[in-house]
């Protein structure tokens, strides 16, 4: 990879890190919409907390990784929320990075085998396989 092609992706993950382990603490915490719709026929307090009605949010129950230690947008055991969430987002950008970057070292193309009929040679450049219709158009295009 390229040296500019490294300072980019380093900038991209450095502006990741810093809106996850930052700027998401400042994250709205009123429900989304689909959090809303789901409260429609109750009643709720100011804590968000159903008094009465009926509505569908009231079958809600904890997921199987509620207990997991980065449930609820926080990291278990730390006791400041806003570290807690800004390292929460530090850890899910990082671990997307790692496997998205090894999705793409797993998908690399090994050596440059051209998909043109074409093999390598000895030079580093490319001659035309025997029977290659692309070699006419090829010698074509380069006396024009």
């Amino acid at each position: 990879m390229k040296n500019r092609s490294w300072v980019f992706l380093a900038g991209g993950l450095l502006v990741a890190l810093l809106l996850a382990g930052v700027v998401s603490n400042y994250a709205s915490s009123h429900p989304d919409g689909l959090d809303s719709s789901l409260l429609k026929g109750c009643t709720v307090d100011a804590d968000d907390n159903i008094v009465g009605g009926s509505c569908p949010a009231q079958q809600a129950r904890d997921h199987e990784f509620a207990d997991s230690p980065l449930a609820d947008y926080g990291v278990r055991g730390v006791s400041n929320s806003f570290v807690s969430t800004g390292l929460s987002g530090v850890l899910g950008v990082l671990v997307t990075f790692a496997i998205g970057a090894g999705g793409f070292w797993l998908l690399r193309r090994r050596g440059a085998t051209p998909s043109d009929g074409t093999t390598p040679s000895d030079g580093g450049t490319t001659t035309p396989a025997e029977g290659d219709a692309g070699d006419v158009r090829r010698r074509a295009d380069a006396t024009s």
